[in-house]
């Protein structure tokens, strides 16, 4: 179990649109018209992967309809690429759900865990396998995943994919420290951690994939681009922290920016609920700023109008990840009543064991049931 807790709350509203009705994203949440494809599909693959099994399974994750916050990221996607995006996505949440028992609060086994995905994203041959060619479905469906993502893909824009995969994956054992510490950490240390664990750079390179094109690293690197970038994950993550507050109360988990907000400044939760919502919308509207001066900028530095129309292009994706998480997060079981109880009382969705840790094995095989601690964000 952590040792970091939050310190004793009053209830708060589990109707995650009454939490949110404070923040304004000033950009349009469009929907792709593939949605329903790229459903069908990506449970076939699910099964086919053998992230899921039972139809049980199957009916408890389509419940989440977790190919819609995709078509909401990329409403100009073709089928397969949304497809694709929905194939990942469900990778995403079925990867977090792994840390939702004792493997959450281990960062050495998680640190396996990760390395073993991580030797699968290879730029110039074939992934790395086990030799008895029993890599766990996990593995098997990440490897799937890169392989048909990196396809005729730039050198450069798989190395920065690639990247922001590792990190990511990498971001759950410093959630697992968070979980483990003695003291909950600051908003500030909760971010360095989250930026990375909340999965965006992934998603907005996938921006480029869909657009056919990939930015200059010394674009993407310098002002007003990385500060844009950054803000697209900041507000995710306030949206995200807000809608899966009660999820994650139920849970005990201290990976939730308005959780630290409350104990730093020892407001009550519906306090730091509305600051955690201004923070959200302080810096829309920062880039709303950055947004609007960008053409003249980029203008100025004589990009050329190639490059002009791409970065047209990923700003509209970074306002769709913005716009398009908050539509979701109000529709989806994930965080209502039936999501909060898919996380309580010891129970984790039936997904959580796909790890091939042994430790994390035996424990889910324990007879006294699996060591409960804090899932992650997602």
């Amino acid at each position: 179990m952590a040792n970091a807790r939050p310190s004793g709350f009053r209830p708060v509203p589990s109707d995650p649109t009454r939490r949110t009705a404070a923040i304004r994203i000033p950009f349009s949440a469009r929907f792709s018209p593939h949605a329903e494809r790229a459903r069908r599909h990506t449970l076939l693959w699910l099964q086919e992967t053998g992230l899921l099994k039972e139809e049980a399974e199957v009916a408890e994750y389509d419940a989440l309809r977790l190919e819609r916050l995709m078509a909401y990221f990329y409403p100009d996607a073709t089928g397969s690429d949304l497809e694709l995006a929905a194939d990942f996505n469900a990778w995403f949440f079925i990867f977090d759900d792994q840390f939702d028992g004792g493997l959450g609060t281990r960062p050495e086994a998680i640190e396996r865990v990760v390395d073993n995905l991580v030797a699968t994203m290879t730029l110039d041959g074939p992934a790395h396998q086990r030799p008895d060619g029993r890599e766990s479905p996990l593995v098997r469906a990440f490897q799937d995943i890169w392989r048909r993502a990196t396809a005729g893909t730039p050198y450069g824009w798989q190395s920065r994919f690639r990247a922001h995969w590792r990190d990511y994956m990498a971001a759950h054992q410093g959630e697992a420290r968070n979980r483990n510490a003695d003291r909950l950490p600051t908003l500030e240390e909760l971010l360095e951690v989250r930026r990375d664990s909340i999965g965006v750079q992934p998603c907005l390179d996938f921006t480029e994939r869909c657009g056919g094109y990939s930015l200059p690293d010394e674009l993407l690197g310098s002002s007003p681009l990385r500060e844009m970038r950054r803000i697209t994950g900041d507000v995710v993550i306030f949206v995200n922290d807000i809608v899966s507050l009660v999820k994650e109360l139920a849970a005990g988990d201290v990976n939730n920016s308005v959780v630290v907000l409350r104990e730093q400044e020892g407001c009550t939760l519906e306090q730091s609920v509305e600051r955690i919502a201004a923070l959200a919308n302080a810096r829309t509207a920062r880039f709303a700023q950055l947004a609007a001066a960008l053409p003249k900028g980029m203008s100025e530095r004589g990009v050329p109008p190639e490059v002009r129309g791409h970065i047209e292009h990923y700003v509209e994706g970074m306002g769709h990840l913005m716009a398009g998480n908050l539509a979701w997060s109000l529709a989806t079981s994930r965080y209502d009543e039936t999501g909060i109880a898919a996380v309580s009382g010891g129970r984790q969705r039936p997904w959580a064991h796909l790890t091939s840790v042994p430790e994390a094995r035996a424990r889910c095989a324990g007879g006294d049931g699996p060591e409960r601690s804090a899932p992650p964000e997602s």
